[in-house]
């Protein structure tokens, strides 16, 4: 016996229940208790063997609710069907009159309209035929079980298959949306997974990252182009199995994971070390494998594992935990998974299917050998060079008003070692400055009195040149040492 199969009867005796045909719904509840003590006799862990004995009493309750019913409409039954007094031959059914509103005429006789007797034209009740375009109805489906007789235990419905086939199918023709099949999982790590990880149309393209050319070449040449050219990339020209994204923080590797999905047109699964745990002994491994069916289900896909040192740092030390290591042992067995699925990603409808896994970190040095050995494609992301400042600039800088004396490029030389985001922060600190000085001194009524036009004033070269003295770099030149000595070492570009 399975859970799904008590789960099955459980769910088939109160909607028998529900629908008023209480026999049958008695053989499923008594089915469901049977099932549940023989599992109660295999259980041996104490916590579990709780909670069955307690699913039981609450369906042996619900059981007891429906014989009660039952028998209480046998009672009704019985009654009406016996005659009060004297033989059966002589009873005379009681005659039923209508209660009659003093406030309602009635309807004029059929003599005083010479019409003929109602009974005379009085049409059978129409009976609507079921319409083709629509699958059949739940209670069509039950009302056969009906009459061939309760459904055993552990078989299959195959009309119900057949409607539910025919229902899949007229989904997918009015154009909605796949959804994962939980059969088999824990619903609720399932529902996690699509509501806190996947995210469909990231809608960021190349063109909003400023610079870095090398690492978008590199990135669409190991990711975009097999997505394109599934026919060229097989064999040895397979695609990679992952790639790792290196670098300082706030050099944009989050922003190129995007854009890489967004580029493949894929279901991009953004995923960090509190989506893949759980406080519930093995549940964190069952996420990774969700995660990774979840993936090739709603394939072309991309996962991207974000601070992956923090999920798979090196094995074997002394304070690692036990489901620490559980964690990555099936992560890089899943790993292998994908990449064996990947070798011919073409399905034979000539969709594609693969799956892509990206990976960006702080500390590449903390990474266990073998997800580094499985990260087959390592790419540095390094700071914005002198163009890739200026291009960030002007992102950033858009929608802000500048005066005649900004000059950008002069602007860029000072930001010289500031990454990505220290230099988005520049540019939010000197778009307010023009506002900071107008509120200065006024109170919170003043203030809000104040016109629009007044605020958004144009950012000048010296709010920039006072922003950048309250602004500071965020890495080091020891880090870019560390960084630079480990690609020499690792890296694969």
């Amino acid at each position: 016996m399975s859970v799904d199969e008590i789960c099955e009867n459980t769910k088939m005796g109160r909607e028998f229940a529900i629908l008023g045909n209480y026999e049958t719904s008695m053989v499923y509840y008594q089915g469901v208790l049977q099932q549940i003590q023989k599992l109660l006799t295999t259980t041996h862990e104490p916590e579990q063997k709780h909670l069955w004995q307690t699913v039981r009493q609450e369906l042996a309750q619900e059981y007891q609710h429906v014989k009660d019913i039952n028998n209480t409409l046998n009672a009704f039954k019985q009654t009406s069907a016996s005659p009060r007094s004297g033989s059966s031959d002589n009873y005379q059914a009681p005659s039923y009159q209508a209660p009659v509103d003093k406030d309602v005429w009635p309807p004029p006789t059929p003599v005083e309209h010479n019409r003929p007797s109602p009974s005379q034209y009085q049409r059978p009740a129409r009976k609507d035929p079921p319409r083709r375009s629509e699958p059949s109805r739940p209670r069509q489906r039950i009302s056969s079980r009906d009459q061939g007789g309760a459904r055993p235990a552990g078989k299959a419905d195959p009309q119900k298959g057949k409607d539910k086939g025919k229902a899949g199918k007229d989904k997918k023709s009015d154009g909605d949306e796949k959804k994962f099949d939980p059969a088999g999982f824990n619903q609720d790590l399932v529902e996690n997974l699509e509501r806190d990880i996947v995210q469909r149309n990231p809608s960021v393209r190349w063109n909003d990252i400023a610079g870095l050319p090398e690492a978008k070449r590199l990135l669409e040449e190991a990711v975009v182009l097999p997505m394109y050219m599934p026919d060229f990339f097989k064999g040895i020209r397979r695609p990679w199995k992952g790639v790792l994204m290196v670098g300082p923080p706030g050099t944009g590797k989050t922003m190129l994971a995007k854009a890489v999905a967004t580029e493949c047109g894929t279901t991009f699964f953004n995923v960090s070390s509190a989506s893949l745990t759980s406080k519930y002994h093995g549940e964190s491994e069952k996420l990774v494998r969700i995660l990774f069916e979840m993936a090739r289900f709603y394939a072309p896909s991309t996962i991207f594992i974000d601070e992956i040192d923090s999920i798979c740092s090196k094995r074997g030390s002394s304070s690692e935990h036990e489901a620490s290591r559980r964690i990555k042992s099936e992560l890089l067995v899943q790993m292998d998974g994908v990449s064996e699925a990947v070798s011919d990603n073409v399905n034979d409808d000539g969709s594609n299917k693969s799956v892509m896994v990206l990976a960006a970190t702080n500390f590449p040095w903390d990474i266990d050998e073998a997800l580094r050995r499985r990260l087959e494609k390592r790419i540095y992301i390094p700071l914005p060079e002198q163009e890739g400042r200026e291009a960030l600039l002007r992102i950033n800088l858009k929608e802000v008003p500048l005066a005649d004396d900004v000059d950008l490029k002069s602007i860029a030389e000072k930001l010289e070692g500031y990454s990505g985001a220290d230099i988005t922060n520049v540019c939010r600190d000197a778009s307010m400055m023009a506002m900071r000085r107008r509120i200065q001194g006024l109170r919170p009524e003043e203030i809000r009195n104040i016109p629009e036009s007044e605020l958004n004033l144009p950012s000048t070269m010296a709010d920039f040149t006072e922003a950048l003295k309250k602004v500071s770099k965020s890495v080091g030149k020891e880090d870019l040492e560390k960084y630079k000595k480990w690609m020499e070492e690792f890296g694969s570009t």
